[in-house]
């Protein structure tokens, strides 16, 4: 449905504390052979520790991993070292003001960074359908050397204003075009269309 609407990427999500659309690892595995060469599969994952990481990579063998929650510099070396062609975009819950320089950090070890509203001290680490403070988002992305994905809270009515204030690489999304946790396709062809118009 969403290859079909026009989504350059799918975002397969591993379990998790929150948010909607959780797959089991088993899921992914079947998902991933069926997507097509030219479109981007991602495995978010809550797994902070390289050895995990790589385990539920093993199983679900999608071309990156979206880490949702804060994984050090050091188990990204080792993440490295197993999959060096591996793509890697870091999470990054904007918050404040250092939410910005945790970010930017990240530009020497990851290959891309996606922008949420989750809040991580509660356990929730996305899927929340909350916009954060795009302002801190633009600074991300103009000081940025990796792109820069922006998600939380993005609906139909609301993209192109944050793409215009933004300018991010991408844009994600999952909250807004579901009901009652399943997709909803004639929301996901609007979203794409405010996006692409």
């Amino acid at each position: 449905m969403a290859i079909n609407a026009g989504a350059d990427a799918l975002g397969l999500v591993g379990p998790m504390p929150s948010g909607p659309g959780t797959l089991s690892n088993k899921e992914i595995a079947a998902i991933t052979p069926s997507i097509p060469a030219g479109v981007s599969s991602f495995l978010l994952t809550c797994e902070t520790r390289a050895e995990k990481i790589l385990k539920q990579y093993c199983i679900c063998q999608t071309n990156t991993i979206q880490l949702v929650d804060k994984v050090s510099f050091k188990e990204y070396e080792i993440i490295r070292k197993a999959y060096p062609a591996l793509r890697l975009v870091q999470v990054i819950h904007v918050i404040d003001e250092k939410s910005v320089e945790g970010a930017l950090a990240y530009g020497a070890f990851a290959d891309g960074l996606l922008l949420d509203s989750g809040q991580p001290s509660k356990g929730i680490l996305g899927g929340t359908g909350n916009t954060h403070n795009w302002k801190l988002s633009r600074e991300i992305c103009e000081k940025s050397q990796i792109p820069v994905w922006l998600a939380g809270g993005l609906t139909a009515e609301n993209v192109r204003k944050a793409i215009e204030q933004v300018q991010p690489f991408g844009v994600d999304l999952c909250s807004s075009i579901r009901n009652n946790g399943q997709l909803n396709p004639k929301k996901l062809e609007t979203f794409i269309k405010a996006v692409v118009s």
